[in-house]
């Protein structure tokens, strides 16, 4: 387990470059935190790294963002799924078959069916407005 503690959004940008760096094709990771804890500010985080050119925005609308780069990189918001079938209509069993990375927003909403080496990624609020508490678990061993 791997805990960051970011107090501005460089901070969380700097961090997201660093664990990007350690992704390979197959990962899966998932994010847990409310609203405005620097999820997507996270995904962006990795763009560079991970050969990212388009602007990284969150999936809530669109439900997943395909940006391409060094491997297939897919950006979910699960925020709205609400049952097996509101999942089954996004594709998202469709891209875990691929050599791809996917960052899945609101993970917690689709945690049943997450493979067994997920990475997740959980948010907390520190003690300041923009303080957050960054902690790294799960996957492969690499955190």
């Amino acid at each position: 387990m791997l805990t960051y503690n970011s107090s501005c959004e460089n901070d969380t940008r700097s961090f997201a470059a660093e664990f990007a760096s350690k992704l390979h094709g197959g990962d899966v990771v998932a994010f847990t935190g409310g609203m405005g804890m620097g999820k997507t500010v996270f995904v962006s985080g990795c763009a560079d790294v991970l050969g990212i050119e388009t602007h990284v925005s969150s999936p809530t609308f669109s439900i997943v963002n395909d940006y391409g780069g060094k491997f297939s990189v897919y950006h979910f918001d699960m925020y709205r799924v609400e049952s097996w079938d509101s999942l089954y209509s996004t594709g998202f069993f469709d891209y875990l078959n691929e050599n791809s990375i996917l960052f899945i927003e609101w993970s917690e909403n689709i945690d049943n069916v997450l493979p067994e080496n997920t990475i997740y990624v959980d948010f907390s609020r520190g003690e300041n407005e923009n303080d957050r508490t960054i902690t790294v678990h799960g996957g492969d061993g690499r955190w």
